[in-house]
């Protein structure tokens, strides 16, 4: 058997009046992100982590933002691709574990669907997903809630 690790990252600024989606749920907030998907952070994260320990480059690679075809696409339909394209290479998921940063909203009474959201999408067992959050402490972009990011690490084998 095979182990491989993978790191993501993303951000996207956050703007009033948008919908704010993470993890494959819409949240109730007053600010939503802002992308050329659906903008949720923690998904693109994942796919980078996933993407990555597979060797297989990022997720702008694979859905450039400059396709009209992944405008304003459900980010759940880019992880699934993903899945899709780590099977083909005979890859399975071990784990992931991601964190969010953002001050607003509290994301603790959402990680229960979040996990259960994404564990549907890719296959896995919800027990396979850790999700964390935190905030920015009111510094930089995240902390003036101009912006929300994730970070991801996924462990894959073959």
């Amino acid at each position: 058997m095979k182990l491989r690790i993978g790191f993501g990252f993303d951000v996207h600024q956050l703007q009033e009046g948008r919908e704010l989606w993470l993890g494959g749920i819409k949240l109730e907030s007053k600010k939503g992100a802002l992308g050329h998907s659906d903008a949720d952070v923690l998904i693109h994260a994942i796919c980078d982590a996933l993407l990555g320990a597979a060797g297989l480059r990022d997720i702008g690679f694979h859905f450039p933002d400059t396709a009209t075809e992944f405008k304003g696409i459900d980010s759940k339909i880019l992880l699934a691709r993903v899945v899709q394209l780590l099977k083909k290479e005979n890859y399975t998921i071990g784990n992931i574990d991601c964190t969010l940063i953002l001050e607003t909203p509290k994301i603790n009474p959402h990680i229960d669907s979040m996990k259960q959201t994404l564990a549907a999408t890719m296959q896995i067992d919800s027990s396979d997903i850790g999700i964390k959050a935190t905030t920015n402490e009111k510094m930089g972009y995240v902390g003036r809630q101009e912006g929300v990011c994730a970070y991801a690490v996924a462990l894959i084998q073959k």
